[in-house]
């Protein structure tokens, strides 16, 4: 009768320990999913922010003067800080998420009407480049600094001059 009263208290023992550890498994789940939601968004108001500061200077010069030392730093931020979605681009949640961070960042030059085809055209931009990872380097590398952020800017020129423009009449 010990034995009995013994195996179904460890049965039970083992039971409420698979539920303690699933729900621990679905906290930590959304936990992850919290953490990579603040992420995007994170990243996508820094974005969102390097585009603003850009279309400022854009607009005031009539072109994207990618020699400009406030343009290759704002350059670099954006590419910086789109370094996620070059492994992001096909979550839908994590677009939506950057997606909200650029419209806040950028203070209504992204909105709803176009989040998706700018996010698009960042997309486009990073995915496939190592530009994004010589970016974050030269962010970390003082003596190469000015070259690389250059250098960056030099590569997006066309890109983000095309990307400017769209945004004409804001």
């Amino acid at each position: 009768m010990k034995k009995v009263i013994f195996i179904a208290v460890a049965a039970t023992m083992l039971m409420s320990s698979c539920g303690i550890t699933k729900s621990s498994t679905a906290a930590g789940s959304q936990a992850a999913t919290a953490t990579s939601a603040q992420t995007a968004a994170s990243s996508g108001q820094g974005a969102g922010n390097a585009l603003l500061n850009l279309y400022t200077q854009y607009k005031a010069d009539g072109k994207f003067d990618y020699q400009n030392m406030q343009n290759i730093l704002n350059t670099a931020s954006l590419v910086a800080n789109c370094e996620g979605l070059k492994s992001n681009y096909k979550d839908k949640e994590y677009l939506k998420d950057f997606g909200k961070g650029l419209i806040t960042g950028s203070l209504g030059l992204v909105s709803q009407n176009n989040v998706e085809s700018v996010t698009s055209s960042l997309v486009d931009m990073v995915k496939g480049s190592e530009t994004v990872q010589q970016a974050k380097s030269t962010t970390q590398s003082t003596a190469s600094t000015a070259a690389g952020y250059a250098n960056t800017a030099a590569q997006y020129a066309g890109t983000l001059s095309t990307l400017l423009s769209s945004f004409a009449g804001k």
